[in-house]
């Protein structure tokens, strides 16, 4: 059995381990998005058809948001440190095998097992920095780095995966994450402490399996919405079954004497707060690179390098804005950062409203660019503070799953509904006579203003869900 989680004396490798952590945290957040620019040479390579190419980013994705909330409560019971190991390895081998993959088949089932992988890697590292530092200015610091880390990395995973592509070949964007991962393994156990729930009590396995396919399901359906349709029965009978095992998850839940999510967590105003902020922010951040990337390709005719240098400008706003961000919440408290970070996103979505068939890197894209980067800088290092603000050490594996999956979902439901709108519309517009490039940059300039009203909404919801400068104090853990 291990110790509790409460430590007197300062983890001595405390900061070290949060390198390990954040590393392998970038991985697993710019795989999400590495593959679009190498869709195109994937496709050409092994001799597949654009319906069967999506899957290679839905795999992925259904996975990665589908088994987030186990991973993250598994951290809890069976230890942050082993889940993180396991989450390192399997999501290592997987990216071998993708790497690897002469099949179409081979490579998308390796994608979900990668994102399986991911799905256990994603909340440990959130629930070993929380139990690694205390709360406070130097926690603050700590989720800084690893929020501009996953800010980051969405953007630079575009940029690593044009180069990458354009001088290794596509399967280098998987075989990149074998070495690394290699080395992550090999420095946590000396490095990482470990912890989880003293007196473990056994694992809500029928917890576990509801909400895992409810939300495996729910990504499925929102994935495929965009080409089957929102109205056809397929889809309204997916989105049904995901309800009727969430509503089986809750009513399980409910009942359970140890159950996977104890409810009282969301007493915890931040947590509700951030937890409803983060559906939106992954929505808008998650489908303003799908849009951006098709259009830097499709219409300028960037090819996949130019378009992945293009958000560097994006990557390395986040950096250089995070140390900002985190002194501003340490400072006033995570509430007006987080709002200025959301006004600007909602800025940059309504500058990209305006782009042009003929637009420039300069004049239309650079500022764009930037707002972007220094939004995101002060929405996701906020919104990672607030979702853990006044949680028990205990309860730290749930809540990093929580945040991590209410981003991931929303990222899927934002891409399927900026993606229906800006082909629907772009279609509609081919059929009256317009050119390609005019109706795919008034498609993509119509799916931009759908995800300004989200970022918006954003805005609105932070301002009216999340405290200001007031502490919490941590919420009573129940059914251990």
């Amino acid at each position: 059995m291990v110790a509790s989680v409460e430590h007197h004396e300062p983890d001595p490798h405390r900061w070290q381990a949060l390198a390990l952590v954040c590393v392998a945290f970038f991985m697993t957040i710019l795989d999400v998005s590495i593959v679009n620019v190498a869709l195109p040479s994937i496709k050409t390579s092994l001799h597949v058809s654009d319906n069967t190419l999506q899957w290679v980013l839905i795999a992925y994705t259904i996975t990665f948001g589908g088994f987030l909330l186990l991973g993250g409560r598994a951290a809890d019971l069976l230890g942050r440190r082993r889940m993180f190991m396991v989450g390192v390895t399997v999501f290592s081998l997987a990216s071998l095998v993708c790497g690897l993959a002469n099949t179409i088949g081979v490579l998308i089932a390796a994608r979900a097992v990668q994102g399986i992988g991911a799905a256990i890697v994603s909340p440990a590292t959130l629930s070993i920095i929380t139990t690694t530092f205390e709360e406070g200015s130097e926690r603050n610091k700590a989720l800084g780095i690893w929020g501009a880390m996953g800010g980051s990395g969405a953007a630079a995973g575009v940029l690593l995966g044009g180069i990458l592509t354009n001088y290794a070949g596509w399967e280098w964007i998987f075989f990149v994450n074998v070495p690394v991962g290699a080395v992550v393994l090999a420095l946590t156990h000396p490095i990482v402490r470990e912890s989880r729930i003293p007196g473990l009590k056994g694992f809500d396995a029928a917890g576990a399996v509801t909400i895992t396919s409810s939300l495996a399901l729910l990504v499925y359906a929102i994935s495929k919405a965009p080409d089957d349709g929102w109205a056809t029965g397929r889809t309204i009978g997916l989105l049904i079954g995901s309800a009727a095992l969430f509503v089986a998850f809750l009513a399980i839940e409910t009942r359970s004497s140890a159950p996977m999510v104890p409810f009282d967590i969301f007493r915890i105003r931040n947590v509700t707060g951030a937890n409803v902020c983060g559906f939106f922010l992954g929505a808008v951040v998650f489908s303003n690179f799908f849009l951006l990337t098709l259009y830097v390709q499709q219409v300028l005719g960037y090819s996949a390098l130019k378009t992945g240098l293009t958000f560097l400008a994006t990557a390395g706003t986040v950096v250089l804005v995070a140390g900002i961000s985190q002194a501003l919440v340490t400072r006033i408290g995570p509430r007006p950062v987080m709002a200025v970070g959301l006004t600007l996103i909602t800025g940059g979505m309504l500058w990209y409203t305006q782009i042009p068939v003929e637009g420039s890197f300069l004049t239309h894209l650079l500022p764009g660019y930037v707002l972007v980067g220094v939004g995101m800088a002060f929405s996701f290092i906020p919104m990672s503070i607030a979702a853990l603000a006044g949680v028990e050490a205990e309860e730290a594996g749930l809540a990093s799953g929580l945040i991590n999956t209410t981003q991931q979902i929303g990222g899927a439901l934002g891409v399927a509904i900026a993606a229906t709108v800006a082909f629907t519309h772009t279609q509609t517009l081919l059929e009256s006579g317009h050119s390609a490039a005019s109706a795919a940059t008034s498609g993509f300039a119509l799916g931009f203003w759908v995800i300004a009203g989200i970022s918006a909404a954003s805005v609105v919801a932070c301002l009216l869900l999340v405290r200001g400068r007031e502490l919490e104090e941590p919420a009573t853990a129940v059914a251990l």
